[in-house]
């Protein structure tokens, strides 16, 4: 229980002072004929009335209290835990070798678009390479961006110096991305079909990198046959897993797996205060009536 205005509790003085002054007055002393007569006190009566006495006192306490603005803390419920995923994907043109009933390059597109739109609330961005890295859509929660700027990410968009593969390169543009990002998870989803040169004697020091900003890597190699090691080592060393997809079918399947993998999270969210007057009106509300039905008998003789 908090108040909103707690320096008003300290007024609350006044209504003890005056409970413990009409516990203990005896009144005014009329003396009756009857008064020298072997009559019984009549403690019981005198304790009722003396209890409906304070009833006035009471209720000015009850004002009091509801002045300092009784308050209690109220749950929100959970906030989700914000996720920041960099989806890289490659963009050289063995991308567009046929790849079920497509191409590469289309279906690795379409299985991002259905894998994000499963991960409401989490921050998504989009960086393609080749033998360069361009940061294509930025790290965000609005899922349009990626739907708009999916037509744009093929290969043949591309100028022609993206021709090749350079992982190493696109590993650490992405890392210096995410380890800016103040808060949330990390994670990156790779997307090739080749080996990269660039990643010889540079695992090590790569998944170091990563793993000192707490980023998970998950790669994806959407081609018959075994990825390089490096790429398995990198993986393994920041948490996640490389894949192999030799089909959309299998594409889909791995994009499962990952989601299952790195599920949501949620946390509950500090409780804010919130009004609470209602026990304190509804004391109120009773001690005044009670207080209404002892004017009608429950009290001292006038005289």
């Amino acid at each position: 229980m908090t108040f909103a205005y707690p320096a008003v509790l300290t007024l609350l003085t006044l209504p003890v002072l005056l409970l413990v002054w009409e516990w203990r007055r005896r009144g005014t002393v009329v003396a009756l004929p009857f008064d020298h007569a072997n009559a019984r006190r009549g403690r019981w009566l005198e304790g009722t009335v003396k209890t409906a006495n304070l009833l006035a006192p009471l209720l000015l306490a009850v004002a009091i209290i509801l002045l300092a603005g009784p308050q209690r803390p109220l749950s929100q419920g959970t906030q989700r835990v914000l996720t920041n995923i960099e989806l890289v994907l490659d963009v050289s043109g063995s991308m567009t070798a046929q790849y079920g009933d497509g191409r590469r390059a289309d279906k690795a597109v379409e299985a991002l678009q259905e894998f994000v739109s499963h991960r409401k609330g989490d921050a998504f961005g989009v960086t393609l390479f080749g033998t360069e890295v361009l940061h294509w859509v930025p790290l965000t929660k609005d899922l349009d961006a990626l739907k708009h700027s999916a037509p744009f990410m093929k290969p043949e968009a591309m100028p022609p110096y993206m021709g090749g593969t350079r992982i190493g390169l696109a590993l650490r543009s992405v890392h210096k991305i995410l380890a800016d990002r103040p808060k949330g998870d990390k994670m990156i989803v790779l997307i090739s079909d080749g080996s990269s040169g660039d990643l010889r004697g540079q695992s090590d020091k790569i998944s170091s990198d990563l793993n000192g900003d707490d980023i998970v890597l998950y790669y994806i190699h959407v081609a018959n046959g075994q990825p390089q090691q490096e790429v398995y080592d990198i993986a393994n060393r920041t948490g996640g897993e490389a894949f192999v997809a030799g089909d959309p079918a299998a594409l889909q399947t791995v994009f499962e797996k990952i989601d299952a993998m790195q599920p949501a999270k949620f946390k509950p969210e500090t409780p804010i205060p919130a009004d609470n007057f209602r026990p304190f009106a509804l004391a109120g509300l009773s001690m005044l009536a009670l207080q209404l039905l002892t004017l009608f008998g429950i009290r001292f003789t006038p005289w």
